[in-house]
Order: structure tokens, then sequence, then C-alpha cells
């Protein structure tokens, strides 16, 4: 239900106190500071709606959750049809779902990785692959990328190359390193016979859609199986067509030992993560004790009915074929607005549909969003790296749609620009 204008008024007040009271006050001061005081009310394919009535297109698609758009029919369709007949799951007896989940899982993942444990989170598909690395190789270390983002428990948040998450919080893990991203012979330096895995983001996400040089996970690969170490790739954000391909790590020719998946696993309906592997690992996990790791809500009917969706519903509308197109058309507008701008924009990378505009200033970056803001667009900071704004539409997001966002960025920075000559005159 859309509010009047005093309505409206009085619902922010109310919400921001709540928050301030309840939930979280810095969210509340930096949520009313950017000018998002409005609380939002509901949303649909790429679109969300607060509840003044005002429509934003949504660039940011929760971080990849949304890659099939806001209540996707068809996802939410099965979960309703789910939820009329089970919605958690007893753990007394085996369920359909859950193997049905798996076994379509299994048929899209990279080489003969076969058997997945379904979680909620993408952090807990983190943590249940650092403890298969445990348990196979019997080693205590793991190496990470810097700037990498794993998740915020303490196992990912240990693997993790963002230091200032991890304050207040040391001792993590007792034995982590953290080498260059892109650089094979940095890993090659530091790898041991201690070293259990290898993590690393496919597209380093949250650090600014790094992209690693094109032969840099082989020679991974070859140092991790070298040293006996095993390789987990997180597609956490990227897995399910956002780079064009099903996995990322497909663009590179490379099959991890271990996948950890979340986001639009769940179809933008359901919270949902998972790590799979091999027969190997498995084996090592949960071949003496099948409950040596479990969970209470992982694995729920509702959660498996969005999954086998969501898996279904990307592969019969040709998502990551459309995501790879749409990726170079995205990638092209904005190449174009860093020629218009280049004293501004420092760089435009992407893959697929997952782009990162860096910025030459942090506060730069942070103007822009804000004007992207009042042109009724939403675009995201990258945590690891603040001069970065990420654009990351739903795959199923049109041509129009795509063109609307690219030219409402392009307004954006140019009003920066403007404001920042503005000052610059004023203060000479």
């Amino acid at each position: 239900m859309i509010l009047d204008e005093a309505a409206v008024e009085q619902l922010s007040e109310q919400t921001v106190d709540k928050y301030r009271k309840y939930v979280n006050p810095g969210i509340a001061g930096i949520l009313s500071f950017s000018g998002f005081s409005v609380p939002e009310d509901h949303a649909a394919g790429c679109y969300i709606w607060d509840a003044s009535g005002r429509k934003f297109l949504d660039c940011v698609g929760g971080y990849g959750a949304f890659s099939l758009g806001h209540l996707n029919p068809k996802v939410v369709g099965a979960v309703k049809q789910q939820l009329e007949k089970e919605a958690l799951k007893s753990h007394f007896f085996m369920s359909t779902t859950l193997a049905d989940a798996c076994e379509l899982l299994a048929s899209v993942l990279p080489g003969d990785i076969e058997y997945s444990f379904i979680c909620n989170s993408g952090t807990e598909a983190v943590e249940g692959a650092l403890k298969c690395a445990r348990v196979l190789t019997g080693r205590p270390e793991f190496i990470g990328a810097i700037n990498g983002f794993h998740g915020k428990s303490f196992g990912s948040l240990s693997v993790s190359g963002r230091d200032v998450y991890k304050q207040g919080f040391e001792p993590l893990l007792p034995e982590t390193r953290h080498v260059p991203f892109g650089d094979a012979d940095a890993l090659a330096d530091v790898i041991s016979e201690r070293t259990a895995a290898v993590i690393l983001e496919v597209v380093q996400g949250e650090a600014g859609v790094n992209i690693a040089p094109g032969d840099y996970f082989s020679k991974v690969r070859e140092i991790c199986d070298a040293n006996g170490s095993l390789l987990i790739l997180d597609e956490v954000r990227t897995g399910f067509g956002r780079t064009g391909k099903m996995f990322a790590s497909e663009h590179y020719g490379v099959q991890p030992d271990i996948v950890t998946m979340a986001k639009a696993l769940g179809g933008g309906v359901m919270p949902v993560g998972a790590f799979s592997s091999t027969e190997r690992v498995w084996d090592a996990m949960f071949g003496k004790n099948p409950y040596l790791h479990s969970t209470t809500f992982g694995g729920n009917p509702l959660a498996c009915a969005a999954i086998i969706a969501a898996i279904k519903t990307t592969i019969e509308q040709g998502l990551v074929e459309r995501s790879r197109a749409l990726g170079e058309r995205l990638l092209s507008g904005l190449r174009d607005v860093h020629k218009k701008y280049p004293w501004l924009v420092k760089e435009v990378r992407g893959m697929g549909l997952l782009a990162g505009i860096e910025f030459a200033e942090e506060d730069i970056a942070a103007l822009v969003i804000a004007g992207c803001g009042r042109r009724d667009l939403l675009a995201a900071y990258s945590l690891n790296n603040p001069k970065v704004v990420r654009i990351e539409p739903p795959l199923i997001i049109t041509e129009s749609e795509l063109d609307t966002a690219i030219s409402r960025i392009s307004e954006a920075i140019e009003e920066t620009g403007a404001m920042i000559e503005a000052i610059g005159s004023d203060c000479e």
C-alpha cells in the first residue's frame, strides 16, 4: 500500500527511530544521510518501490541474490507449492526435494563435482569448505587473497583479506596467509606442506570487481596440485550465470576441489548457500561420520524448491548467455562514460553483468552513488574498495533498462564533476 506524504514521513521517522533503538544506529545514520530514510515497500522484476511509491531501478541486485529479479514468479510458485506440503524437514526421513536439488546441482557444477551440502548463506558455505579441507589434508593453514571477501563468521573472516573487519575479533584462525590476487608467483612463494587449501574468489567482488590474468587460475591449480593442497573457489557472487558462464571458473577452464555458492542459488526468494565437492573430499568429510557437519535449517524443503526452480529458470530462459551479451553492452556503455570523464573515472572493468567503475577518490564514488539514487537508480558500494561503484543488475534486465542505467550513471558522474569544479572555483 502506497502512503500519502504525511504518513510516509511518520513511517520514516518511526522506522529510523526503531533502527536507532533496536537494530543498528550506524546504519540508520548512513541511510538517512544518503537519502534512503523512506523504507522499501515492495519489489518486482528489476524494480524496488519505497513506501512513498517511488520506483527504483535496482542495479545492486541484492549483491547477486536477485539474478532472476525480485519475486520471480516461477520460484515464488515453487516455494508456495512446497509450503502447502511442508516447510522444514524433520530430519527423521530422507527428503526427495533435497535429493532432487543436489542432483540438479551436480548436473551444472564443473567437472566431476557431484556432492553438495545445502546450508543457509555464503559464509556458512565457506565454513563447511574450510572444514572439508582440514579433515582431508590434516593440515592447519589456509591461504587467501588480499582484499578477498568470504563472509564475516570466524573462519570465513579469517581467510578474507580485509583487516578492518577483523579488528576486535582476533585471534581468528591462527594459520592464515594472504597474497596479492592475480599473482601466482606470490602464492608459490608461501604455500607449504602445512597448507590445507587456497581459497579465492574467481572475481573479487567487494574488492571492486578485480579480474585475474587469463592464466592465473591454471597456475594456481598447478601450484596446489604440486603441494597437495586443495583449491576452494568462492562462487557465492559469481555462480549461476552472473559472469556469462554458469560458473565463473569456466572462463579459466579450471575445476576447483570445492566450490562455495549462495546468493542467486535461492532464486531471490529463499536464503540458501551450498558447498560442493568430489567423492574423494566427501568421503573424508562424511565417510566415517555422516553427522560430522550438519545443519538444522539448511536443505529445508522450501530452500530446495527454490534451488530447483532457480536453476531450471536460469537454463530455460538462457540467462547465462544473456548475461554474457548484455555484459558486453554494459561494459561498452560504461567505457564510453569513462572516455567522457577521464579525470573522474580511473577504470571500468567487469565480466558479464558484474561491472565496477573505479573513481579517482572515495568521495567521488560516494557522490556518484547518491547522484544515482536521486535519479531512481540503485548502485552498490564495494566494501573492500570504496573507490569502486558496482553495477550488478538482475540477469533479466532488458536492453532498454540497461541503457537507462548507463545514462543515469553518466548523469550522476557529470553532476559530481560539476560539483567538484564548483567547489574548486569557490576555493580559488
